[in-house]
């Protein structure tokens, strides 16, 4: 894979240094078999400038100070999820009650209080850093390209996904069986939600990725 990325990428140059416009050289590669998304970044690797020579733009790199956050950013971003998720389960539980259960209305109990610090805390770090990180984009585009950041973007994007397909599939699974209370479609809506908003605002952030070099 990487020798066929070089491949691509020494390919780019010449074509470029020889005068070929991107729009050809997209074609030529396309027509080649190359996938778009493989043809653009090798494309991106160089600035649209009128010097001579093809002029290369700065390369991501990996640093401990990336990956540190944004591990610390997806981490509270887990944390605020899950933790939100409970804390609406809990008083939807308190406001629709087993008819066996007992529920003190206005007592917070170990998991509610626990729930409840969690996004207090987790949430604004989450936001915090998330809008520090996107002013950091936002100054040097070519960190949007980061392999730490991509991955984890990926992989909270697969988690929301099969979130989504576990929610639904006992949604059905439950009305099948004629066992649906207002109570379990309250708390599949609420998963819903959380998991469609975790994968919108990544999905919506990836495709940015894709027009802005």
């Amino acid at each position: 894979m990487a020798g066929s990325t070089q491949e691509l990428e020494r390919f780019v140059h010449a074509a470029l240094e020889r005068g070929q416009s991107r729009q050809a050289i997209e074609e030529v590669l396309t027509q080649a078999g190359w996938a778009p998304e493989q043809v653009h970044p090798a494309l991106a690797a160089y600035a649209d400038s009128a010097f001579p020579i093809p002029v290369p733009r700065p390369r991501p790199y990996l640093s401990a100070r990336e990956a540190f956050i944004y591990l610390v950013i997806f981490t509270t971003l887990y944390l605020s999820a899950f933790h939100l998720g409970s804390l609406l389960f809990n008083l939807i539980d308190r406001a629709y009650p087993d008819t066996i259960q007992t529920v003190e209305y206005f007592r917070l109990g170990p998991d509610l209080r626990w729930s409840m610090a969690s996004v207090i805390i987790a949430f604004p770090v989450f936001l915090l850093l998330s809008w520090r990180n996107e002013r950091a984009l936002t100054k040097q585009p070519v960190k949007r390209q980061s392999a730490v950041r991509r991955w984890l973007t990926y992989l909270t994007l697969f988690i929301a996904a099969v979130a989504l397909i576990c929610d639904f599939t006992t949604l059905v699974d439950r009305f099948l069986g004629g066992e649906l209370t207002m109570r379990f479609v309250l708390k599949v809506i609420v998963a819903a939600v959380l998991a469609i908003v975790a994968f919108a605002y990544y999905l919506r952030d990836l495709r940015r990725d894709e027009v802005e070099p």
